[in-house]
């Protein structure tokens, strides 16, 4: 049996919290009992931690500064975005990975023993019909949430969930409690450990992955005491999840499941193996970007079509490109544009309605995938109307003016990128 100490506030996410300096979380690997259903735990006080900035470092700025964050073999860096200045550069070892926190001010760090959260150092506070938009020095901070093995972070809705694959464990928080420290927490248990991922919805309930260390299989919708409200187990290999405002897709190796409120659907993929494991949605668009690969028993397959699956229509349409891609070659535009970053150094930018390929813009050399997918290869990413290109040959980010469809800048780097996210300030 294992058992997790988990320690959290007593106020489920649907309800509001307080805006002062809440409870921090302690997760202990002491050992436990596993269970069939979505069980949380909650607890009382904590002592108090803050990842904010003195008021004195914080400076008003004169708009919106948005940062990246880029890792590489070593550590992270913080960039500012317009002029590529690294502004931080936090050591850390081994593999890293960096995912949007869901405050605009914050990204996770995931390493071995847990997600840390790294301060971008800039963030705007609406008013009204106005924002106030301010900056500090950018740092990785105290809070941090433990994890055998740290996997998925989803922000959806104001609430972000992480998914802990050694344990099975799921952790979700106010994505905005992250400005006063460590946030107040619910806990949630999967029925085995496993590569996963969940989503706390603003009702309370919760989506989340079926499976073991041998095999995933389906999603569950549960309530937070654990009562199942719909599930489908028709979705071999589950992997991976987006949104279309509200419709949340999952990949499987034979298409989709669209989970609309308690309504999960199926759709097929047009071969029996046809993956689509990692996916890019748009608020503005019921059309979610998918990858596709349909060879089974290729060691490294290297596709050259992606999929469009329509989540209002519950249909899905398979888009031919000029190049392959990997996992890190998918993004979506402000007007919901399907962007794919293409091995021939291409952003190939698809009409998500009509499938069309409708321009290419040329980014970076052309690149081949390593058969090591942590290695680093040509990443995206995007914010409102800029896409940002990483290039690990010449060691540069280079900055995309989607409206214009050309390279505006190129940032040289100290070091070799590998990851990138970043905030729009």
């Amino acid at each position: 049996m294992r058992m997790v100490l988990v320690f959290t506030s007593t106020s489920p996410l649907r309800r509001p919290l307080p805006t002062a300096v809440l409870s921090v979380l302690a997760l202990g690997a002491v050992a436990a009992c596993g269970t069939d259903t979505a069980d949380r735990s909650d607890s009382g006080d904590t002592p108090e931690t803050t990842s904010a900035a003195p008021a004195s470092d914080v400076v008003e700025a004169a708009g919106p500064e948005p940062r990246l964050a880029v890792t590489y073999d070593g550590g992270v860096l913080v960039l500012d975005a317009d002029s590529g200045e690294v502004l931080a550069d936090e050591a850390l070892d081994g593999f890293l990975r960096v995912n949007p926190a869901g405050d605009d001010r914050h990204v996770f760090v995931s390493a071995a023993g847990g997600f840390t959260a790294l301060d971008l150092g800039s963030w705007t506070e609406a008013h009204g019909d106005h924002g106030h938009s301010w900056t500090t020095d950018p740092r990785l901070t105290d809070v941090s949430f433990d994890a055998e093995e740290p996997g998925h972070v989803v922000v959806h809705d104001g609430i972000t969930t992480l998914f802990d694959d050694g344990t099975g464990d799921i952790t979700s928080f106010r994505s905005a409690d992250l400005a006063e420290g460590a946030p107040a927490t619910e806990s949630f248990t999967s029925d085995a450990p496993h590569h996963g991922v969940a989503v706390h919805l603003p009702d309370g309930n919760l989506l989340q992955t079926v499976g073991d260390s041998e095999s995933r299989s389906g999603v569950r919708l549960v309530t937070a005491s654990g009562t199942e409200l719909a599930a489908s187990g028709e979705c071999p290999g589950v992997h991976g999840e987006t949104f279309a405002a509200e419709t949340i897709v999952v990949g499987c190796e034979d298409g989709v499941l669209v989970v609309d409120g308690r309504t999960i659907t199926k759709v097929a993929s047009p071969d029996a193996y046809g993956r689509i494991g990692n996916q890019a949605g748009s608020p503005v668009s019921p059309v979610v970007l998918g990858d596709y690969k349909s060879d089974p028993d290729a060691e490294l397959e290297r596709p050259t079509r992606v999929s469009l699956v329509d989540t209002e229509t519950a249909t899905l349409r398979l888009v031919d490109l000029p190049a392959s891609y990997t996992f890190r070659s998918l993004g979506r535009g402000p007007a919901g544009e399907a962007l794919v970053l293409g091995t021939d150094g291409n952003l190939h930018v698809i009409d998500p309605a009509t499938g069309e390929l409708t321009s290419s813009v040329p980014v970076v050399a052309p690149w081949e995938e390593s058969e090591v997918w942590q290695e680093p290869r040509p990443a995206l990413f995007v914010q409102d109307g800029t896409a940002y290109v990483t290039e690990p040959a010449t060691s540069e980010v280079h900055v995309v003016d989607l409206a214009s469809s050309a390279v505006t800048a190129s940032h040289a780097l100290p070091e070799v990128p590998n990851e990138i996210t970043g905030n729009a300030g």
